[in-house]
């Protein structure tokens, strides 16, 4: 549900368009009478926000403590290449991926369980250098 909200926040409101032109050309969409600064602030607080979101959920599950985060990192950024840089919509399909490529190589394969994921990203990578979606 926080994915789908994100998406259509993202891709079909005005908050959205003014967040994709401020990432796109900061300098333009200021010129244009877009404050800047402010969408900075909304997209931080957003995503701290988001952060906030995942480590309630995280917390039955797992301990909480410091740099908890720091575990998955390398799986995010390694969602963000597959994906494409910048494309929300990538990123939801390629987390997807990501995690059928691991659940299935834990089962089927758990000798190269822990290369499959980052196997993929170099295939992805060869076949299309910008990601599976550009921005």
């Amino acid at each position: 549900a926080l994915a789908v909200g994100l998406y259509l926040l993202i891709s079909k409101t005005r908050l959205g368009m003014k967040i994709r032109a401020g990432a796109f050309n900061r300098d333009m969409a200021g010129a244009l009478g877009i404050n800047i600064k402010l969408i900075h602030a909304v997209v931080f607080a957003l995503g701290v926000t988001l952060a906030a979101v995942a480590g309630m959920i995280a917390a039955p599950i797992a301990s909480v403590y410091p740099n908890m985060g720091s575990q998955v990192l390398i799986m995010c950024f390694v969602v963000v290449v597959i994906g494409g840089i910048g494309s929300v919509r990538g990123a939801l399909i390629s987390a997807l991926l990501v995690g059928l490529v691991d659940t299935f190589g834990k089962v089927l394969l758990p000798q190269v369980a822990g290369m499959l994921i980052y196997m993929l990203m170099a295939a992805v990578l060869l076949w299309k250098p910008e990601g599976l979606f550009k921005q």
